[in-house]
C-alpha cells in the first residue's frame, strides 16, 4: 500500500487507470470505514482512501481542532483491508490560496435538518468532495449511509453535474449494543458508551410506530425526542422524511427516521429506514 500527500504524485499514480474507486474520509477509522474500503476493491479495482480533516466543514465553535488525526494508525487498518493508496494531503496542499470557489448544495436539501443544526456544513463537504473527484477521478465513490443526508446530497450532485461516477452507499456498521461506529465515539466516557445507544432505540421505535400505520409526524416526531431528553440527552432534530429527498413525509412512500442528538460533550447522528 502506497500513502501519497501530493496531488502530483496521486495522479501520477493514477495515470491512465480507470479502475479506481475511492472512500472519502476524516481518518481516525474505524471497522465502518473499513467495510467501506472493502467494497471499493470489488473485482480487483484499484481502491484509494483519502484521509483529510476538511477545514471547510467545521463552524468555528466546532472541533477542527480537537478532531482526533491517526495517520499511522489508519494506516495500518487500512493495509489490513486490501487498499491500494491512501490519500493524506494537508490543508496546505488542498487549499493552497483561499477556496473562494465552492459547492452551493440546494438550500431545501443542504439547510434542513444537519445542515439547519450545523449551517454551512453541507457547502464544505460539497466543495471538498468535488475537489476529490477532480484530483483522483474515481469510476466509483463508497459513502456511509449513517451520513444519511450527506449520501444524498453528494448522489444529486454527481446526478447534476453529469459527474460519470458510481456513488454506492455502504450499510452502517453498529457494535452489539446498536450504536452506529463514529469517529467521534471517542469522545463517549464509559457510562456514556453504554447509553450511547439509545438514540438509535428511540429511531427504531419511531419507525416501528410508523410501519404499524400512524402517520401523525409531528406527534411522533416530539414523543422521540421527549424520550430522549427525559434520558439526559439534547436532541437537534427527530425527524421522518421521504427517502427521496428528505421531504415531509406522505404516507406510502419510503421513509426514514433521522435523528442527532448530544450526550455530554458528543454530538451523535443515525437513522432508519422504513
Amino acid at each position: 500500500m502506497r500513502v501519497i500527500h501530493t496531488i502530483g504524485e496521486l495522479r501520477a499514480a493514477l495515470m491512465r487507470r480507470r479502475d479506481v474507486n475511492l472512500v472519502p474520509t476524516m481518518g481516525n477509522l474505524h471497522e465502518g470505514h473499513l467495510a467501506l474500503v472493502r467494497m471499493a476493491r470489488r473485482g480487483g479495482d484499484l481502491s484509494v482512501a483519502s484521509i483529510f480533516v476538511n477545514p471547510l466543514q467545521f463552524a468555528p465553535h466546532e472541533d477542527f481542532a480537537q478532531y482526533p488525526r491517526t495517520l499511522e494508525r489508519d494506516c495500518e487498518l487500512l493495509a489490513g483491508s486490501g487498499c491500494d493508496i491512501v490519500f493524506a494531503p494537508s490543508a496546505a496542499e488542498m487549499y493552497p490560496q483561499a477556496q473562494e470557489y465552492t459547492v452551493a448544495p440546494p438550500p431545501g436539501l443542504a439547510d434542513v435538518l444537519e445542515g439547519g443544526a450545523r449551517p454551512g456544513f453541507f457547502g464544505g463537504v460539497c466543495t471538498v468532495v468535488m475537489k476529490l473527484f477532480g484530483i483522483v477521478q474515481p469510476q466509483m465513490a463508497v459513502f456511509g449511509k449513517k451520513d444519511y443526508q450527506q449520501l444524498l446530497i453528494v448522489r444529486q450532485m454527481v446526478r447534476q453535474f453529469d459527474l460519470p461516477i458510481e456513488i454506492v452507499a455502504g450499510e452502517t456498521v453498529r457494535d452489539s449494543s446498536g450504536l452506529a461506529l463514529s469517529s467521534r465515539n471517542g469522545y463517549l466516557n464509559g457510562a456514556q458508551q453504554r447509553q450511547a445507544a439509545e438514540l438509535y432505540a428511540a429511531l427504531r421505535e419511531l419507525a416501528g410506530e410508523v410501519r404499524a400505520g400512524r402517520t401523525d409526524w409531528p406527534q411522533l416526531e416530539n414523543a422521540a425526542a421527549d424520550s430522549l431528553r427525559a434520558r439526559g440527552w439534547q436532541p437537534d432534530y427527530v425527524a421522518i422524511r421521504r427517502r427521496a429527498d428528505l421531504g415531509p413525509p406522505l404516507a406510502g412512500e419510503p421513509l426514514v427516521a433521522l435523528g442527532a442528538a448530544v450526550l455530554g460533550p458528543t454530538r451523535l447522528i443515525d437513522n432508519v429506514e422504513m
